[in-house]
């Protein structure tokens, strides 16, 4: 009986936001990582570039915040980029305590090989999920990686 209970709580799907978010990121992430394996980068380099790319040399801190990630992994994750000469980090002449992060012209190379491999994943998320499903669920994605939403969720974790 106490097997049956098992396997029977096992196959039901969670309801917990948290893990089927984490789910949903490794699912894409892999899929993602498979459309892009001939650059040889996987999909949370490429978006680091791309985040590069889009700010302009960076402060370390103010990259981690944008991708909203810990330093620390952001800094595990630049390692083999820098020694890969696809960024640079150099101290920021605003700030000597900080680094700048920089795309180099290889870099710059390196994503643009990988933008049409993304842009085909692209297009493969949203054939899969369906053009009506993907801008709102953008949008809510959005929603959760935003300051107003990490505001509203520790203050519903005090009352």
């Amino acid at each position: 009986m106490h097997m049956l209970i098992i396997a029977m709580t096992n196959t039901q799907e969670s309801q917990c936001h948290c893990t089927t978010l984490r789910k949903a990121s490794r699912r894409i992430s892999r899929l993602y990582d498979m459309a892009l394996a001939s650059s040889g980068l996987k999909v949370t380099q490429v978006a680091l570039l791309g985040q590069i790319r889009r700010s302009g040399p960076v402060p370390v801190g103010e990259l981690a915040e944008a991708l909203v990630m810990d330093s620390g992994a952001l800094a595990h994750t630049l390692k083999p980029l820098e020694r890969d000469g696809l960024v640079s980090l150099s101290v920021d002449p605003k700030d000597r305590r900080s680094r700048l992060v920089a795309l180099t012209p290889q870099g710059m190379a390196k994503l643009d090989e990988t933008d049409p491999l993304w842009a085909k994943a692209h297009r493969g998320f949203e054939a899969a999920i369906g053009a009506t499903t993907a801008g709102p669920l953008r949008e809510a994605l959005r929603r959760l990686v935003s300051e107003d939403f990490s505001a509203a969720f520790e203050k519903a974790l005090a009352d």
